[in-house]
């Protein structure tokens, strides 16, 4: 797999997206690609491109207090946040700068915040960013936390997304079908791909990839 991915080129950023065809397991599906947001994440540059690029996909009325950062997309969101702020987008808090979180998981894999975090969320309005969305069930979750603590949604923001809302909120992405039109996500219960005897390649979630 290390060596068998192809990269991905898409209008309004210089910043390729790796993806390697095959069967692979998620939390939710199967899919026949693993989608790879490995440098994305973490090299800087890249980043940053990642950034640019989903910053221009918001009006410039759009207010943003506070950006929740899912599937490891800190990086992402610290770059995304200072470029909303260099091209004039409105913020309330006093500061005038956007607050950049994590959340944190129950044991029922429910999104919380601390009382401490509360005033990010609490009347702000949030945008939530996430590495990608298949079936949109974790998307979904934040949404709903994000209604409980009493933020006001603004916006979802992905790398790469497979559907274009969920819940009816549209999903703002660098890459989609589009770039690649053949990816396709199955409930595990009913794959084609294990119907027809294809073994999985590997187990994949929001950190990479472990192969069987």
């Amino acid at each position: 797999m290390e060596t068998s991915y192809t990269k991905i080129h898409t209008m309004g950023t210089d910043t390729a997206l790796k993806v390697t065809p095959g069967h692979f397991a998620t939390n939710h599906s199967h899919t026949n690609y693993y989608v790879d947001m490995t440098t994305l994440k973490a090299r800087t540059n890249e980043a940053q491109g990642i950034a640019k690029a989903l910053s221009g996909l918001y009006l410039y009325d759009t207010v943003i207090d506070t950006i929740i950062c899912l599937e490891g997309t800190e990086v992402i969101g610290a770059f995304l946040a200072e470029e909303l702020g260099r091209n004039g987008f409105l913020s309330m808090n006093r500061h005038k700068t956007i607050y950049v979180v994590s959340p944190e998981y129950n044991s029922n894999s429910q999104i919380i915040f601390r009382d401490n975090m509360i005033p990010m969320i609490r009347q702000k309005h949030v945008i939530v960013l996430t590495a990608s969305v298949t079936t949109g069930l974790a998307v979904n979750k934040a949404l709903e936390s994000i209604q409980y603590y009493g933020g006001i949604m603004q916006g979802v923001s992905a790398v790469f997304s497979a559907v274009e809302s969920v819940e009816g909120t549209p999903i703002k992405a660098v890459f989609g079908k589009k770039d690649v039109p053949d990816y396709e996500f199955y409930d595990y219960r009913d794959c084609p791909l294990c119907k027809n005897g294809i073994k999985l390649n590997a187990l994949v979630n929001a950190f990479g990839y472990s192969k069987l």
